[in-house]
Parts: C-alpha cells; structure tokens; sequence
C-alpha cells in the first residue's frame, strides 16, 4: 500500500510539473508568435480551462505528499518528503498570493476591454511561472529521491 502511495504521489507531481513546464516553454512561446490578437485570446482561454484544474492538481499533490510524509515518518527518507511537501506549499502560496490574480484579470480579456498593459501583466505572470515551474520541479526532485 505504501509503495503505491509512493508512485501515485510521484506520478501525480511528475505530471503536474510537466503541465506547467510545457506552459512556461511551449504553450506560451506558441502563443506569443501567433498573429493580432490571438496571443491574448489564447492566454485567456488557457487561464480560464488550468485555472479550473490546476487548483485541485496542486491541493491533490500537497495532501498526497503530507499522507506521505505522516506514513513514512520514521523511515529514510521522510525528510526528502516533508522537504517536498513544503516546497508544495510554497508553490500554492505563490500560485495564489501572486499568480491567481493576474490570471483572474487575464481570463476575463478580450481584444476590445483588455488594458493597455495587458502584455507587461502577461511577462509578469510568466516570471511568476518560472520561478513556480522551479519550485515544483525541485519538489518532484525530492520525491524521486526519496523512492531511492
């Protein structure tokens, strides 16, 4: 049972960090060639679909690694888990005190009522998303070490 919660919770942040990898360095990059206005509309509709999902992908990927952590606390390798967890948390921090409320204007833009610095909020949220996109695969990091 302990070695499926194990791969279940690796799995489920190895998935979640290539999500978020491909946004940061192929979806985004995609969408800042496209012509006129369908940057924009792309980053919208994007924000609005992972704006749905992303949430309870990141709460899902905290609890499984807290029931991680409580089950092996004795074991080798815990630490590398609860390092994990926290790094988790720092994630859902910085995904709500920083980047949520830049993706809640942005999902809501159109070519016709989006500010005129709708773009330097873009870069801002994707600087945001770099240093996130890190912390995440830092944590992904610590849970494959700690299967070892």
């Amino acid at each position: 049972m302990l070695t499926t919660l194990e791969v279940l919770t690796t799995v489920v942040v190895g998935v979640m960090v290539g999500v978020e990898f491909s946004v940061a360095f192929v979806m985004n990059r995609i969408f800042n060639a496209l012509p006129e206005d369908s940057d924009q509309l792309a980053r919208a509709h994007g924000g609005r679909m992972l704006g749905a999902v992303m949430p309870v992908w990141y709460i899902t990927s905290l609890v499984l690694s807290g029931v991680w952590a409580v089950a092996e606390w004795q074991r080798p390798g815990a630490g590398l888990v609860v390092g994990a967890g926290a790094l988790l948390v720092l994630s859902v921090l910085m995904s709500v005190l920083l980047l949520v409320p830049i993706n809640n204007r942005g999902k809501t833009w159109t070519p016709e009522n989006r500010p005129a610095d709708w773009k330097e909020q873009m870069n801002r949220w994707d600087r945001y998303h770099y240093a996130r996109v890190a912390v995440i695969v830092a944590a992904f990091a610590l849970l494959v070490s700690a299967l070892a």
